[in-house]
């Protein structure tokens, strides 16, 4: 690992400023970190001294006069996000702006692999500054751990592939998502929302304040926790929620009630949903019935939480289908929620992961500086 230079105060501020804004020019900077001009160009001087800014051209304002503008320099290194889904392993090499530089994507079982072709896009001279990996699991709040650590079987997949000493973050997936929706997707302007993941497992990412809220122990939002069934003379097992809405019992009841006269069953939700589309009858019953038990979950987390917005995500929540079913069950059920369709679909974990590495890559950069100005 390379370790980013130490910096100043006001050289760490801006270098912040500069890696959010993309590029500027040193009066937008001191308007941005709210430093005085002379401070800003001392500062940009010495980023540029160790390659963590470089001047990109000029821009001419309304008087006429030209600016110099500047972007990251080639020292201030890259990033990875890795989501490993349970199908899928996708991974995003990105720069501390932001830039997407590298991309790959694969099996699970090749996880290794996906994460090494991405590595080797990246610009060989940028240092990588942080990992972070995104998974099914719970991500208990920690500090950051070499990618040498050992975190557990769901990591082991990725860890043989990653350099060593790079600080690694694990965060849970559907948190990831709920990110990428509050800033390129479905809840965009809106800083309180619920992130609902319909598909082989449920899970809620909660949004409050414009931060997701991982909860004491980073669990909050597992609602496979939730006690199912909940009724006289019959006990709530572990995880039961979780299997009754989850894809494949979804498959199976589909597959229990399908006519012989309609031909073969659907294998995938997106055989069950094109044939609803179609107009399978016994399709549309067990859809309708799905977005029901869609609903009733979406009332007991507006129970709770009252967010407003409940995006609906995942590889069956995300079919625009259900939002008719959901929307009714819960407004019978509960108080108005606006219910809508994720807009990042099966990109949104590593979309979200990406955004939080390049904030943390930003802080270890940033965290360089321990001098006084």
């Amino acid at each position: 690992m390379v370790r980013a230079p130490r910096l100043t105060e006001s050289a760490s501020a801006v270098f912040a400023v500069l890696a959010q804004a993309g590029t500027a020019t040193r009066p937008q900077l001191a308007s941005l970190a709210r430093l005085s001009k002379p401070t800003v160009s001392s500062a940009v001087a010495e980023l540029e001294g160790v390659h963590l800014a470089a001047h990109s051209g000029t821009s001419s304002g309304a008087t006429g006069r030209s600016a110099a503008v500047y972007r990251l320099g080639p020292a201030a290194g890259a990033v990875l996000a890795v989501d490993l889904g349970p199908a899928l392993t996708r991974v995003r090499g990105c720069a501390l702006d932001g830039t997407l530089l590298a991309e790959a994507t694969g099996p699970r079982e090749d996880a290794a692999d996906v994460v090494r072709e991405a590595l080797s896009a990246l610009p060989p001279d940028a240092p990588l500054r942080t990992i972070v990996v995104a998974v099914g699991d719970v991500a208990a709040p920690q500090k950051m751990r070499p990618a040498t650590a050992k975190a557990g079987p769901v990591f082991d997949a990725v860890a043989v592939a990653l350099p060593p000493g790079v600080p690694v973050h694990l965060e849970n997936n559907v948190n990831c998502a709920a990110l990428a929706e509050l800033h390129e997707g479905a809840a965009r302007g809106r800083h309180t929302f619920g992130y609902l993941r319909i598909g082989v497992g449920i899970g809620l990412g909660i949004v409050v304040g414009g931060q997701v809220l991982a909860g004491a122990n980073g669990a909050a939002g597992e609602l496979a926790r939730l006690p199912y069934p909940w009724d006289d003379g019959l006990e709530p097992r572990h995880e039961a929620l979780e299997e009754y809405i989850g894809s494949r019992s979804l498959l199976r009841r589909a597959g229990a009630a399908w006519p012989e006269s309609d031909g073969a069953r659907p294998r995938t939700a997106e055989q069950l949903f094109a044939l609803a589309q179609r107009g399978s009858d016994a399709a549309r019953a067990v859809v309708d019935r799905h977005a029901v038990d869609v609903g009733r979950l979406a009332a007991a987390v507006t129970a709770v939480l009252d967010p407003g917005l409940l995006v609906l995500g995942g590889s069956t929540g995300s079919f625009p289908q259900l939002l008719p079913g959901v929307r009714a069950e819960l407004e019978r059920l509960s108080w108005p929620t606006e219910v809508v369709s994720s807009q990042v679909g099966d990109l949104g974990t590593v979309v979200g992961a990406a955004r939080l590495a390049v904030a943390r890559g930003v802080q270890t950069v940033t965290e360089a500086a321990r001098k006084k100005d």
